[in-house]
């Protein structure tokens, strides 16, 4: 325990270094959404600073300095990081206990993963929290108890190592915009220069200083290599500063992307709602105004047999792509906003990842949103599609606010808007037949709208909506391949339902030029009274959709619905039976569904229900488990290891092969012991007589003293006299030596005892062999003997 008094010059040191460190502590100011980051690293700075000051005021050995460390930290971490999970924002409570537990191991990938600025999961402040925690525990410690022993500029230099952590932590965890780089970073390096050149390890050098020629000298220079680091680091700086793209930034590379195609096409499944689910309740949905759809899939890729929602490998800049997020969501690019609308969803029969939307979302909270939930949780600010990777469940609730696009636009604005230069998704191999009707069906104008609003209103007047069902007047095929597309148009009419319909008129589009996408959704139907009150209203198979969307530059995306309402066509259109054989549909590969069944994405639970039944670990259980258990395991771990070592030093020192060893071992065993209990014990040059007249006075009685000097006359006869021991001799110093112990360990209070139950010296035996047998005169050195001869 060091006993070196603080002075003014540490008191300095102490505050350059937390000077320092909150430095590196702003620079996570981007990452987070709020300011409850910077009360948690500032508060997880102080408490760690104010830890260490304490322990040293105690004199506190270094496994009780880390006890008092864990308990400031549990203590004052829930008003710090996690206050909304503290009663009255201050006192602990299970919950936030555990949040400080799981934040510790799981915050640091949710920082990471999640988008910035990140305001969700709670304990995602725990990371600056520990981080500072940390940072000024040990610095604290070094600068206090270590530095002062010997002030050198080498050791001074390893004080910047934990500021320095955290200042590299704000960059590798911030993003692509950093919080006042050249500000920082010149405050840093100009703080820690004149910290380091004023700091002299010696009192000659203080008094030298004293002269006022001298002090005039180190203030000039110590001026003019501030002022000359300040200019270096502003100009090279601003001349050698990465533009923000090219920052490397943690979270752009551990992010995995998300891959789409993993999923079935969510366009393939479009028969399975409108035939097989046509009754059931999907979901149920408030809060929605009267035609208004929701929004389930984008897909803007085809490549001859699907429409599906472009990977990370052919995503364009038009596709988007999926990223976590926190609480707050990007801002959509292309958005005209018209306004928000929250709506409500409670999940019924539907089990799908897509999360039925409205607009593009500006949040979305699940009513049990959990750790698991927001790992899942991605969004695509571009085509406003959202993916719950774990899937949706049957008594979920999604409320989401979405920012709406302005769509009531006449065409007469729009017939000089050019559509947005973007790229999308590759469309391969359209039909030629589909590429002619779209020439046909645009006409002869060459307004992007007119051409669009004449392909729309042909494929809906022209055509007929047929779901393929046994109450249609016509059979219609599912799937939406090009074999499907040439059918759709070379019949004597057009039969089908939306899946066909949006997907032949976004290949038209794709045809004349013009970026289109599919959106496949839901249009459910809603009165304006259910829409004033809130009135849940069921949406089931029947309502699914789907329709087009191409945007106009300056405007966003315009949606076209080209799904025609007829149901009944003509007898004398009625498409014939064809007598020759056709060529095999391509179509996906079809997994083992029902014959009726015809889609691709049926997934069939062959899980055992026991399995479903199985009792899972709360989270809250298991963050309890860690904010209480590693602590345990802190204090608990080294106690018994400590306490095993020190039983094998015993034994090995009694079980020595020769007896007057074992004596010997018997006499640095009770040095070792009282040494462990706090009392100090003299060097390993010392004789054994002179070494109990040191310990005699600290024992617990004036006969322990006599005992320990009796010990140390029969220790030194055993290993110098040369005559032969017997067990019972050994047995009897070896009794004395615990009695001894265990009488002065009696009388020490009881956070002594507790102590010197992690003190180990294990060392010092080898120590006193090898001075015994330094000291001893000619002749009677021998492998046991020990502490010199009296």
């Amino acid at each position: 325990m060091s006993r070196i008094p603080l002075k003014p010059r540490n008191i300095v040191d102490v505050v350059v270094h937390a000077a320092l460190a909150l430095i590196g502590i702003v620079g996570l100011a981007t990452s987070f959404h709020d300011l409850g980051w910077l009360l948690a690293g500032v508060g997880g700075l102080l408490v760690g600073t104010g830890v260490a000051l304490a322990a040293r005021a105690l004199r506190l050995g270094a496994l009780l300095t880390v006890g008092l460390a864990l308990v400031g930290y549990l203590l004052f971490g829930s008003a710090l990081a996690v206050p909304g999970q503290a009663i009255a924002h201050v006192v602990p409570t299970l919950t936030s206990v555990a949040s400080l537990g799981v934040g510790a191991v799981w915050g640091w990938a949710d920082l990471l993963t999640l988008r910035a600025p990140v305001e969700l999961p709670d304990y995602v402040t725990v990371v600056p929290y520990l981080s500072a925690w940390v940072v000024g525990l040990v610095g604290t410690t070094l600068a206090t108890r270590w530095l002062p022993r010997r002030r050198t500029a080498a050791r001074a230099s390893l004080l910047l190592i934990g500021p320095g952590l955290l200042y590299l932590a704000s960059i590798l965890l911030g993003t692509e915009e950093p919080y006042y780089p050249g500000v920082r970073g010149v405050g840093f390096a100009a703080l820690a220069l004149v910290w380091l050149g004023w700091r002299q390890s010696t009192v000659e050098s203080v008094r030298i200083e004293r002269s006022q020629g001298m002090l005039r000298r180190r203030l000039t220079g110590t001026a003019i290599v501030v002022l000359a680091a300040v200019a270096v680091g502003t100009l090279s700086g601003a001349a050698l500063a990465p533009p923000p793209q090219d920052r490397f930034v943690l979270r752009d590379r551990i992010v995995p992307p998300f891959q789409p195609l993993e999923f079935a096409s969510p366009l393939a499944g479009f028969r399975q709602y409108s035939k097989l689910e046509v009754d059931k309740t999907l979901f149920t949905v408030a809060g929605l105004k009267p035609d208004e759809l929701l929004r389930l899939s984008t897909m803007d890729s085809y490549d001859g047999h699907l429409w599906t929602v472009a990977g990370s490998k052919i995503a364009a800049d038009g596709s988007g792509s999926f990223a976590l997020v926190g609480g707050s969501y990007p801002k959509p690019p292309l958005l005209t906003a018209d306004g928000d609308q929250t709506i409500s969803l409670k999940i019924g029969a539907y089990g799908d990842v897509w999360i039925p939307t409205v607009g593009y979302p500006r949040s979305l909270a699940l009513a049990k949103q959990t750790r698991d939930q927001l790992a899942g949780l991605r969004y695509n600010a571009t085509t406003g599609s959202a993916v719950l990777l774990s899937g949706l469940q049957k008594g979920d609730t999604v409320v989401e606010t979405g920012e709406l696009q302005k769509t009531d636009y006449d065409d007469a604005t729009l017939r000089d808007v050019p559509t947005a230069r973007l790229q999308l998704g590759p469309a391969d191999d359209i039909p030629d037949i589909v590429a002619a009707k779209a020439t046909e069906f645009a006409g002869s104008t060459s307004s992007p709208i007119e051409q669009l609003r004449n392909i729309e209103q042909t494929l809906h007047t022209q055509g007929f909506l047929s779901h393929g069902t046994a109450s249609d007047s016509v059979a219609s095929l599912a799937g939406h391949g090009a074999d499907r597309m040439e059918a759709l148009f070379s019949g004597s009419v057009m039969v089908g339902d939306a899946e066909q319909y949006a997907s032949a008129m976004a290949l038209m589009a794709r045809s004349l030029g013009y970026p289109a996408r599919v959106v496949m959704g839901f249009a459910p139907t809603v009165t304006a009274t259910e829409s004033a009150s809130g009135t849940p209203v069921k949406v089931t198979g029947h309502d699914v959709t789907a329709w087009v969307e191409v945007p106009f530059q300056g405007v966003g995306w315009i949606p076209f619905l080209p799904t025609p309402t007829q149901t009944d066509v003509p007898q004398d259109q009625v498409p014939k039976p064809q007598t020759q054989p056709q060529p095999q549909v391509r179509q996906p590969p079809r997994t083992q569904n029902n014959e009726n069944d015809l889609v691709t994405n049926v997934q069939i639970d062959n899980t055992d229900k026991k399995s479903k039944d199985a009792f899972v670990l709360p989270a809250w259980a298991i963050g309890v488990g860690l904010g209480l258990g590693i602590p345990a395991l802190l204090i608990l771990v080294p106690l018994l290891v400590v306490s095993a070592m020190r039983r094998r030093r015993a034994a090995r020192r009694r079980a020595a092969p020769r007896r007057r060893d074992a004596v010997a071992g018997a006499w640095d065993e009770l040095l070792d012991r009282v040494g462990e209990l706090g009392i100090t014990t003299p060097s390993v040059s010392t004789t054994r007589r002179r070494a109990a007249e040191s310990v005699g006075p600290h024992l617990a009685s004036r006969d322990d003293a006599v005992t320990v000097a009796i010990l140390a006359r029969r220790t030194d006869d055993a290993v110098f006299s040369g005559r032969e021991l017997d067990d019972a001799e050994v047995d009897a110093v070896w009794a004395e030596v615990i009695a001894t112990v265990d009488a002065t360990r009696a009388t020490l209070p009881r956070w002594k005892r507790a102590l010197a139950r992690y003190r180990l010296a294990a060392a010092t035996g080898w120590a006193r062999r090898v001075a015994a047998l330094a000291s001893a005169p000619p002749g009677t050195r021998s492998r046991g003997s020990k502490r010199g001869r009296t």
